[in-house]
């Protein structure tokens, strides 16, 4: 059985994945557009805002599936949980990056498309380091989502 989390711990959950995320973008992104490190600050804080309420979304929901499924956390569950968070995130983040940048929905479209490929790896480590964080502190031998 999946044991559910409390909200105060899918806020933490979800601000230590975005604070992590932010410190490795922004610098990125700021080289790689050519933008100012505090331009592309900001888009990032803002697309980390953005994901962190999609991630506590998402994760409720998929953990309610879970639960209800019996699903054991393995590879397979895992990466289809990293896909199914960071496709979602594309709907959303894609607008509001062509704007911010001034660039079309497909240059927005290209350059999220760069970030999966980061976040992707990313999601499905962080969330694994926290599983067993978790787990750790609260002695659920693997029994975490």
């Amino acid at each position: 059985m999946v044991p559910k989390k409390t909200l105060g711990e899918r806020l933490a959950h979800a601000l230590l994945f975005e604070i992590i995320a932010v410190a490795l973008c922004a610098p990125a992104l700021a080289w790689i557009m050519g933008k100012p490190l505090l331009h592309m600050g900001a888009l990032t804080a803002a697309i980390s805002l953005v994901a962190m309420l999609w991630n506590m979304v998402y994760n409720a929901g998929f953990e309610r599936v879970e639960r209800r499924l019996g699903w054991v956390r393995d590879t397979r569950v895992r990466v289809g949980h990293a896909l199914g968070f960071e496709g979602g995130l594309i709907v959303i983040v894609v607008p509001l990056a062509a704007w911010w940048l001034g660039i079309s929905l497909w240059e927005a479209l290209v350059l999220d498309i760069g970030l999966l490929l980061f976040f992707l790896p990313y999601t499905y480590l962080y969330n694994l380091v926290y599983d067993r964080a978790r787990d750790h502190w609260a002695g659920t031998n693997g029994q975490t989502c």
